[in-house]
Formats: C-alpha cells, structure tokens, sequence
C-alpha cells in the first residue's frame, strides 16, 4: 500500500510539472574553458525528425543554450536518418523519441520510432565514425527507441525506476560507487570532474560487456512496466533496477555511442505554479552540466 501510494503521489506531481514547463532562460552556468571560440565547434545536430518530445528550441533550449556556449555549433535535424545529411555534423543527439501513434497516447504498444532502414544507416554512420548520443525516458519513449539501441548492444526496459520509498530525484554519487570513474566523469582537468549527478525517474537498461556504466542504480531502486505511463496498480509487473544503469558509453569501430535513460536531467526548466526549478538548474544537481558537457567532449573526440 505504500508503495502505491508514493506512486500516486509522483503521478500528480509530474501531472502538474508536465503540464506548465517553460525554459529557464536564466540558466548560464560558468564554463572555465570553453572546448571552441563560439561558433567555431562541431557540428551537433539535435534530432526533431522522430516526434521528439525534447527539441533545440524547445524543452532542450538549455541544452543547446550550453554546447553553443562552449563552441559547439548546434542544428536541429529534420526528416528521417540519410547518410548524406549524417556525414554534415559530428554528434547527433537523438533525446525522446516517438513513433505518430504514442505522442498523445502513452499507452502500450510503444512501436519503433525508427524505421529499420533508418537504424541500419545510423548504425553504418557510426561504425565509420560518428557521435550518437541516445537518450530514451520512461515508457513510452524507452520502448519507442528499444530496436535503436539495440543494435549496439544496450538493453532497454520500457518502465519507470523509482526508489521504494522515498520520492525525489535519483542521487549518483562516486562515494557509493553509483557514478562510476571514468574520463567522461573526470574531464579534462579537476575543475571539470563530476562527483554528484542527479535524475528525474526515467528508465533502467542493461549494458553490454564493452560498455562502460556512468550510473549504476544503488540498492532500493525499483523497475514498474505498466501498460499506461503513470498508471501503477497491484498488478504493474515490477522489477528490481539495483545494478542497472541509467547512462553508459562505449566505443563501436570508428565511432562511439553514449546512452541515458533519462532526459529532464538535461534540462532546465521552470516547472508548476511556483516556477520550480527542474533538471540542471535543480538545487540537488548543481554538476549536471558538467557532465553534458564532458559527453559532448567525448563524443567529439576531445576526450579520451
């Protein structure tokens, strides 16, 4: 009873953030050494082809807002996934998206928001040296991008992962092991390292033997897979998400890949009637971008 409880509780919570989020166009955070002059950087393009519930101009202003800031040059992409419009940018950034039958329904089947054509084109595009950065959220998006992430190896779950107790966002940290040592969390230089990361729900996956977690969800942390996106009963199948991840990297040939399964982490936004600060703006997770920005760096081939 109390775990369907605090479920209820999350569900109007995110009912009523879901429903009034603006950009927080007062999110500037320092950063110390940018990777470019402005405009000057590669080339990210930021997915708006697939019904994506995250765009450049839109619920991802801020996090294009940064890259742009650190020299990046960011463009949306429109269309479907060629190889000619692939070979024009580095990094392609791929957040929530959704197959036309799932944007205003959020109920189970969760199709493919890609085309298995489409699939095999970014999968070639890798192997020969590009950048994907997949981030897939809660069902319905996690199983909208299931088949994508596949094929390099991650397993998705289409659920939600919360803690069986407590409500909040997800903490990460190097001092429990959760938020993993690795370049992408060290950066270039000290003032760049990341030892606190914090999420919003999303899902939990399984990462292949040649990946390498950046977050591990601790013990205590529960997996539900319902058959409606926040609607949880006695009968919602649930799963233990301890040992999971919510983000990962791996090399694959000539390219690499970075996967999250959580968005809103990236964000930041102004939530609800009191303009709540969401995402990286959030009190509890003052080090996010820093962890946005050493992805990108990565995935640009700056970090190693």
């Amino acid at each position: 009873m109390r775990k369907i409880t605090a479920l209820v509780i999350a569900l109007i919570s995110y009912q009523m953030i879901l429903g009034q989020q603006v950009a927080d166009t007062t999110y500037n955070p320092s950063i110390s050494k940018p990777m470019y002059e402005i405009g000057k950087g590669s080339i990210v393009f930021i997915d708006e082809g697939h019904h994506n519930f995250h765009t450049k101009e839109g619920r991802y202003k801020a996090f294009s807002n940064l890259l742009e800031r650190d020299g990046y040059v960011v463009k949306p992409y429109k269309g479907i996934f060629t190889k000619e419009q692939l070979s024009q940018g580095k990094i392609l950034v791929i957040s929530n998206a959704l197959n036309k039958i799932n944007v205003t329904n959020w109920v189970l089947p969760t199709p493919s928001a890609f085309t298995k054509e489409e699939i095999k084109t970014l999968k070639n595009w890798v192997s020969e040296g590009g950048s994907l950065f997949l981030i897939a959220d809660h069902m319905p998006m996690a199983g909208a991008a299931e088949d994508l992430a596949k094929v390099f190896g991650f397993t998705f779950t289409n659920g939600f992962v919360i803690h069986e107790t407590e409500r909040g966002a997800a903490v990460f940290t190097k001092e429990n092991k959760s938020l993993s040592d690795n370049p992408i969390t060290r950066g270039r230089e000290a003032s760049e390292a990341v030892d606190q990361i914090a999420t919003f729900t999303g899902q939990a996956f399984e990462v292949p033997e040649d990946a390498t977690p950046i977050l591990t969800f601790p013990k205590n942390y529960i997996n539900l897979l319902p058959d409606t996106a926040w609607v949880f009963h006695r009968k919602t199948k649930t799963l233990t998400a301890t040992g999971w991840s919510q983000g990962a990297y791996k090399k694959y040939q000539k390219g690499r890949v970075v996967v999250f399964g959580e968005a809103a982490m990236f964000t930041a936004q102004l939530s609800g009637p009191q303009q709540r600060k969401t995402g990286m703006s959030n009190p509890v997770a003052p080090q996010n971008y820093k962890l946005l920005l050493n992805i990108i760096h990565w995935l640009d081939k700056k970090l190693d």
